[in-house]
């Protein structure tokens, strides 16, 4: 979240951060509701009054000023009603982060435990673990918060699309699939805002965790709030001309519908956010900001409980860097004044210009009310308004809850579940720990233990290099770097990294991308390794005794094809950031302690990719302008790896014990017009609406499938449903994943699971109009290499 407004922006800022970090430097001591004081008398107070006639009572005690100066994220304090400063910015992408001035690691506690970046935990495709992680880190958020080190609104997760293999930020999601990116933000907010978690299902790992936090689901109270962000089609940070700031995003109705807007969706129907983000950029000629009819869909069908704010400074964007408005108080107005508007900006803007808006007749106090009604409720969700909260349910949360043995077994778990095995010619790996005599680890992120978390990291609590991690398995271990970082513009250490590896028995190359590459405001131009690091692993390839490992880092997709065609690399890893207890996570992959099973949550695609403009928005391919279209449901070029691709030390069989061949589809029937025949190329291809059809809870049905390790190592791997619908228009997707599950299994041994299927959901696709469509005839149900025909037909409800 860049903050780019001049130096009084910047004086302000600091000013602010400091007022707040005065005010946590202590355990909480200060705090609304006080039984001990007169304030204790208010309404707001009263915890049998119900959540809005409390939020109401508050609103109607505060001055204009009072009010105006709750619309920031450092939302000041009002003394006379006894309410301290308020601090709405902290950050929990993958564990506690240090990029909110909310959250600050100079107290009682130290650092927290780093879990790996999300695209890694994704490529686990483990949702039980996507929740336990939520979980783990709610509990160190809240043990923060009781000692003043953080607060109680987080903005995380991110749940935008993976869209470009270019973009800086796609480290922070996961990954490329509507479907997977609506799960893990489903499991994550459910989790982190403090719904029971789960007991990890059986994936051979012997971990598991069972922490009440909340309560029942009736209980509308929160742990936390969690926020989705970034609403909506925001992927683009700063490429070529365009920037986040003004980048407007031309988006289809169609793409909309199917890609965009369904992660954001699941994130308020069924994970139950309390909070949204805006974005900077526009949609369609609209800033984000000022997307009403976002908004509204939200609250009105998606059933949206909660605050929305903007990105930090997207307001002042709207004036200052796109320009539409007329003046600042236009936008401070402007995004408050719509019916369902923005409820809270993050920066100074609203501070400095809310107040000349309604005196000039732009705004009014009620439009300040709604949103202050928005954000008081869900501050008294979270019990700030409860009296102390030492002595509440939360109240025992503290050091001894932070970097707990558990929690950092879990951080070792989802790194040894995320890391994807690419390339294992001839069975390279895993390697023997009595036979092998030396080891040497080369690259530039060898030895770096700063880089292991990606974006969005705070201090983790004991963190190890790569290098650090495989001596532990094997003291005789040695290093050089061969590049001095990991721009890599110099040869200059490439002798010293060709002797150590000709001394070595085996050896191990890191190369790949780190924050200097990819990041917040930073999108690449190449998917090559950077600088001469592809030069480097050629290099250090050829003067091994034997062929080499190659263990990628970074979030995004990296043309790595001569690698994977050269036989002196005879093994390839992508470990992403994979957190502070990757190096052990890796060294015991290599080693054989654990059968790799991640898999690739988005495409990597060539170098030749680069020259699809990154402001094209489209999902679909168009040949008519040799555009390939983007991610695997639409691209039509060629990939260096898919998504979903992935190897194990093991193999896996699969079989389909059982599923429907034939799907009657009941629609109601009210007129000749509402038969739906697309005719197209003189072809009469039939669909129906699916909010035609009578019930789609009785469409519902389970694929059965058995699942046989046929191999001599015991692992786990995600099970993979795919489909292919019939295509009844250009821009059908090529396949779409319908399901998924991580499942272990034991050498030689089968187990059955079930993927449930909800057609209406599941094998329905956006029409251009953005409407969902159920095609009618043959849809293909695919599972490796396995194909099953079900057939959609449809009979009329004459009744309806």
């Amino acid at each position: 979240m860049s903050l780019q407004f001049g130096s009084l922006f910047f004086l302000l800022q600091i000013l602010n951060f400091l007022l707040f970090f005065s005010s946590l430097a202590k355990p909480i001591s200060q705090y609304p509701c006080s039984s001990s004081s007169h304030f204790s008398s208010y309404r707001f107070c009263n915890t049998s009054l119900s959540i809005p006639t409390r939020a109401q009572s508050l609103i109607s005690l505060l001055t204009l000023q009072e009010k105006i100066q709750q619309l920031s994220d450092n939302a000041s304090s009002i003394p006379r009603l006894g309410i301290p400063a308020y601090e709405w910015w902290s950050e929990s992408l993958h564990g506690i982060a240090t990029n909110g001035p909310g959250v600050k690691f100079n107290g009682t506690m130290k650092s927290a435990t780093s879990f790996p970046q999300v695209i890694l935990t994704t490529a686990s495709f483990n949702r039980t673990l996507w929740s336990n992680i939520g979980s783990a880190t709610a509990v160190e958020a809240r043990a923060m918060y009781n000692y003043g080190q953080a607060g109680l609104t987080f903005w995380a997760p991110v749940i935008n699309i993976f869209r470009d293999p270019r973009w800086g930020r796609g480290q922070e999601t996961p990954g490329e699939d509507p479907m997977v990116v609506s799960a893990y933000a489903i499991e994550f907010v459910k989790s982190f805002q403090g719904a029971n978690s789960k007991s990890v299902d059986d994936d051979g790992s012997g971990f598991e965790e069972k922490r009440v936090l909340r309560g029942d689901d009736s209980d509308d109270g929160l742990m936390l709030s969690a926020c989705c962000k970034h609403l909506i089609a925001y992927d683009l940070e700063m490429w070529g001309n365009f920037s986040r700031y003004s980048f407007n995003a031309v988006v289809t109705e169609q793409d909309m519908e199917d890609t965009y807007q369904p992660p954001f969706r699941s994130c308020v129907e069924e994970g139950k956010a309390s909070c949204l983000m805006c974005s900077y950029n526009q949609v369609n000629g609209v800033p984000a900001c000022l997307r009403e009819d976002l908004f509204q869909k939200a609250r009105n069908e998606w059933g949206f409980k909660g605050y929305i704010t903007s990105d930090c400074d997207a307001v002042a964007t709207i004036y200052f860097y796109q320009n539409y408005t007329k003046t600042p108080e236009d936008a401070a107005a402007d995004v408050l004044k719509f019916s369902v508007g923005m409820d809270s900006n993050c920066g100074t803007f609203m501070l400095r210009y809310t107040e000349s808006a309604i005196l000039k007749g732009k705004l009014r106090e009620e439009e300040i009310d709604k949103a202050l009604f928005n954000l008081f409720t869900v501050q008294l969700r979270l019990g700030l308004f409860d009296g102390n909260p030492r002595r509440g349910k939360f109240g025992k949360f503290g050091p001894q809850d932070v970097c707990t043995s558990e929690n950092r077994a879990l951080a070792l778990e989802a790194a040894r579940q995320g890391i994807v095995l690419l390339k294992n010619d001839k069975r390279f790996l895993p390697l023997n720990k009595n036979a092998v005599r030396s080891l040497a680890i080369i690259g530039p992120l060898a030895n770096n233990v700063s880089q292991m978390g990606g974006g969005y990291t705070g201090v983790p609590c004991s963190p190890k290099s790569l290098f650090e991690g495989l001596q532990d398995y094997l003291k005789k271990t040695s290093y050089a770097s061969g590049c001095s970082d990991v721009p890599c513009n110099s040869d200059a250490g490439f002798n010293e990294a060709i002797r150590t590896a000709k001394e070595a028995d085996f050896v191990i190359v890191v190369a790949g991308l780190d924050l200097t590459q990819e990041t917040e405001d930073l999108d690449r131009v190449s998917l090559l390794l950077p600088g001469k690091q592809m030069t480097l692993v050629s290099s250090v390839a050829a003067a091994s005794k034997r062929p080499v490992v190659l263990v990628l880092t970074g979030g995004g997709p990296i043309d790595v094809s001569f690698a994977k065609a050269d036989p002196r690399i005879s093994s390839i890893f992508w470990i992403g950031y994979p957190g502070e207890a990757g190096a052990e996570a890796l060294a015991e992959i290599i080693f054989g302690d654990f059968n790799p099973g991640g898999r690739l949550p988005m495409t990597w695609y060539p170098q030749s990719f680069t020259k699809v403009p990154m402001n094209d928005m489209n999902m679909r391919a168009d040949p008519s302008r040799g555009y390939p279209g983007r991610t695997y449901r639409f691209y039509t070029g060629n990939r260096v790896y898919g998504f979903g691709e992935g190897l194990s030390y093991t193999n896996y069989s699969y079989k389909i014990l059982s599923a429907p061949s034939k799907l009657s589809v009941m629609r109601s029937f009210k007129d000749s017009s509402s038969k739906n025949i697309l005719q197209q190329g003189g072809a009469r291809l039939d669909y129906i609406h699916t909010d035609e059809v009578t019930s789609c809870f009785s469409l519902k049905f389970s694929v059965q499938i058995s699942v046989t390790n046929v191999g001599d190592m015991d692992g786990s791997h995600p099970v993979m449903l795919f489909t292919r619908v019939p295509k009844i228009f250009q821009g059908t997707p090529e396949k779409h994943l319908i399901g998924f599950d991580r499942v272990h299994t034991i050498s030689k041994r089968s187990k059955e699971i079930s993927i449930l299927v909800d057609p209406c959901k599941h094998l329905s696709i956006a029409n251009e109009h953005g409407n969902r469509i159920l095609p009618l005839g043959n849809h293909v149900l695919m599972l490796g290499d396995l194909e099953h025909l079900l057939q959609l037909k449809v009979t009329e409800d004459i009744k309806n």
